[in-house]
This record gives structure tokens, C-alpha cells and sequence, in this order.
């Protein structure tokens, strides 16, 4: 990783501030890319003064254009990037019925459509230097397990894990690896995310989430883990090509018990009448996400 460069959207806080630091520590030039420009400067100081060569970015994830006017910032002051940390993102959920319009549309613009426009502008650049790359994808253990009530977050995460998968098989071919990373609960602002909403293009939440909601949040993530220990677990996974990137093993029975009704369903299928209809020597195409 020595002396390449990674680029970090979301960059300035959390997760994304833990990777820059972590991406850093092995000698990478790192780029900062922020919706939040005067945040994004201090933190370029504080790596600066660890001996990090950075840089930020102001970038709204939301904007392909604002991601492409990134890339080419990057570029023009390291020469190439080698690897995307897209990592941006933002929470929301609530009761069935509750959820405005507008935070749906959000929450699929910054986690969704975010991670798409990285991928979409970054994945030609690392391929056209020829010296490979990486792309790291932030889902959550929310895209592999459900909790009610965080259908919108849950969606747009569950979406990043299925894309992150096809990415992988399509880019690998070019010396491009893919990883998602999916994390359990870890102590970062992601709680104060609304700060950055644009009312004006997706309206009012229709709630008044006050100071008692946002130190309830507050109080809850600060029970997650050290956002560092994700960061340097993401870089061991990099090294090592992984495709999933995991940092809570306590999830793994939870998720083993939703893949067993998976399996359950098939083993009951196998005994349908109605499926036992169907030609027994009809050819299925069975697609597999990849080593």
C-alpha cells in the first residue's frame, strides 16, 4: 500500500475518518472527500501531523458530477488513485407508514446510488494506470440480517452487499478487487446525520427530532466499538482480497439463522407438488458470487 492512494468519502468523521487513519499508517496518500469542507480540513491537519500525506475534497455522494470533480482533484495532486473507500452514509428507518417520501429518497441517494457513482467514476481510473486496485464498499451488518424498523437503511445496505458481489466477479479480471465491508454497531456521528440533509430537495422529515432524540442515538452508539479497530480490520481485509469484511463476530449465529430458513426453504421446496411438475431434465444457469 506503501506510497499509493486511497480516496475516502465520508472521509472527515467515523468510519471514513478510521480508514484514512488506518490507510494512512501504512504509508498511503490519503484524500479526504467530504460533504462537510470545514471538518474535512482539520482533519487533513490532524493526519498531517502523523507524517500522512492528505488532501480533502468537498463531495456530495448524491452528485456523479460532484464525484467526478473528486476524482479529478485527486488526481491532479497525487497522479493516480488506487483505492475507493466508499464509505458515506447515512441512517433511517422508523414504523411501517412512518417514513417520509424524502428519507426513503435519501437514504437511496447517499447509500445506494453513492456507492454506485464511486464505483461507476473510480473503477475505469484504477483500471486505466494498470497497477490494480481495490474498492471497499461500507454496507452493515444491516445488509446481511434485518432489524425491524430500519427497512430503508436495511434496503439501500442490503443492496450494497449484492452489488459489491457482481463488482467483484466483473473487476477482478482487471486486477481490481472488491470488498464490503459490514460492521455491527461502532461509535461514530452517524446519529447527527440529518445536519447534512437537503430539505430542499427531499422536503421535511415530518418529525421534529429534537436534542432528547439525538442524545438517546448519541448515548446508544457511543456503546459500539472503537471506529480504529474497524479501520485497521478493513486494511487486513484489503490485504487479503476478502470479499466480506466483518468486525462483530457476536452476529454470526444471528446470521447463520437467517441462511438456515434460506436453506430451510429449499429443502421444503424440493418437496413441492407444484415445482414437481416441471421437467426433470431442464437446465437451470446457477451464478455464483466468487471466491
Amino acid at each position: 500500500m506503501r506510497g499509493k492512494t486511497a480516496f475516502i468519502t465520508g472521509g472527515a468523521s467515523g468510519l471514513g475518518f478510521a480508514m484514512a487513519q488506518a490507510f494512512g499508517a501504512e504509508g498511503m496518500n490519503v484524500m479526504i472527500a467530504d460533504i462537510e469542507p470545514e471538518v474535512a480540513r482539520t482533519k487533513v491537519e490532524e493526519l498531517r501531523a502523523r507524517q500522512i500525506r492528505a488532501e480533502w475534497v468537498e463531495v456530495d455522494v448524491t452528485s456523479r458530477d460532484s464525484m467526478r470533480k473528486g476524482a479529478i482533484e485527486t488526481i491532479a495532486k497525487f497522479g493516480k488513485v488506487h483505492l475507493v473507500a466508499n464509505n458515506a452514509g447515512i441512517g433511517a428507518g422508523g414504523p411501517l407508514g412512518s417514513v417520509p417520501e424524502g428519507d426513503w429518497d435519501w437514504v437511496i441517494d447517499v447509500n445506494l446510488k453513492g456507492v454506485v457513482y464511486g464505483v461507476e467514476v473510480f473503477a475505469p481510473l484504477i483500471e486505466s494506470h494498470g497497477e490494480g486496485g481495490h474498492l471497499v464498499n461500507t454496507a452493515s451488518m444491516a445488509g446481511l440480517i434485518s432489524p425491524a424498523g430500519m427497512e430503508p437503511y436495511c434496503a439501500s445496505k442490503f443492496a450494497v452487499v449484492a452489488m459489491s458481489e457482481g463488482w467483484r466477479q466483473q473487476l477482478a479480471p482487471k486486477n481490481i478487487g472488491v470488498s464490503v465491508l459490514c460492521p455491527g454497531l461502532v461509535s461514530t456521528n452517524i446519529y447527527a446525520g440529518r445536519r447534512n440533509r437537503h430539505n430542499a430537495v427531499y422536503g421535511e422529515s415530518g418529525r421534529d427530532f429534537g436534542q432528547a432524540d439525538i442524545d438517546r442515538q448519541r448515548e446508544w452508539m457511543a456503546g459500539g466499538i472503537d471506529p480504529l479497530v474497524v479501520g485497521r480490520r478493513v486494511v487486513e481485509g484489503v490485504r487479503d482480497n476478502d470479499l466480506y469484511i466483518l468486525s462483530h463476530v457476536e452476529y454470526e449465529q444471528v446470521v447463520r439463522e437467517r441462511f438456515e430458513q434460506i436453506m430451510a426453504a429449499f429443502a421444503k421446496s424440493k418437496q413441492s407438488a407444484a415445482l414437481g411438475t416441471l421437467p426433470k431434465d431442464r437446465r437451470l444457469d446457477v451464478v455464483s458470487v466468487g471466491p
